[in-house]
């Protein structure tokens, strides 16, 4: 992959870093997108201790303009490999949830998401070659009381990536849905879910990425980490939707 140009967001931690170091130790050139900078230039010197370039924009991906932003920084350059990872959720009744919060989460983890996609696209066709990764999660699986548009959300960024990944199939360009459960990220701590016990089997974001890594290069177009997970999200396609949801509810509801 050397010559390769990646670009990561959500690449100041957690699972969007660790797939930048795989990508870096293969021989791809970073441009990592975050809103910590201390954290993103922390991933950048990791990136570069594994010999690789990597260079930083700092894109608060929730605002209107931060995916133009973003695109603006990147300009011409050719993008080989896009790595959609940024996201977040919150914990809590639908009812009672900050309507910002409500429309961030939908902005970062659909709206830029498909923006990125978009821009990117026509290139790689165009070339017939490239390679896109969207982060969703096993919560895209099922209905998901106390985290209703977070799961909603990813719903969308799974059902969007299987999608993509037919109407491209046979261009040289491929789309991976990456589906991991509970990884040890802040997102526990960003979500308020620390007093629910779904965390406590959590997977280390190096694990996951090292399995995202290898589906998105072997073309795979979706990929749930951990047998455990693989069991509830095939469970959920066969169980009726409203016992999934109640069994999503018991999950993730707090203790």
């Amino acid at each position: 992959m050397s010559g390769q140009t990646a670009l990561v967001t959500g690449a100041s931690s957690g699972i969007g870093a660790e797939i930048a170091l795989e990508l870096a130790a293969r021989g791809c050139s970073l441009i990592l997108s975050g809103r910590d900078l201390s954290r993103l230039a922390e991933t950048a010197a990791r990136v570069r201790g594994a010999g690789a370039s990597a260079e930083t924009i700092a894109a608060d991906l929730s605002r209107p303009e931060g995916a133009s932003d973003l695109l603006s920084h990147i300009g011409d350059r050719q993008i080989d490999i896009l790595v959609n990872n940024a996201g977040f959720g919150y914990d809590g009744e639908f009812a009672d949830m900050d309507t910002a919060a409500i429309a961030d989460m939908i902005a970062v983890n659909v709206t830029t998401l498909s923006i990125l996609t978009r821009a990117l696209l026509p290139g790689m066709l165009e070339r017939h070659s490239g390679r896109i990764l969207n982060v969703a999660s096993t919560a895209a699986f099922s209905p998901c009381p106390h985290m209703a548009v977070y799961g909603a959300t990813k719903a969308y960024v799974l059902s969007f990536t299987e999608a993509l990944a037919t109407e491209i199939k046979g261009s040289g360009v491929t789309a991976t849905a990456l589906c991991p459960g509970a990884t040890d990220t802040r997102f526990a701590e960003t979500a308020s879910m620390d007093g629910t016990g779904l965390f406590r089997r959590s997977m280390s974001p190096g694990a996951v990425a090292k399995r995202g890594t290898r589906a998105l290069l072997n073309g795979r177009r979706t990929v749930v980490i951990g047998f455990r997970n693989l069991l509830l999200a095939f469970s959920t396609r066969l169980a009726p939707r409203s016992v999934a949801a109640a069994v999503a509810g018991e999950m993730l509801r707090k203790r």
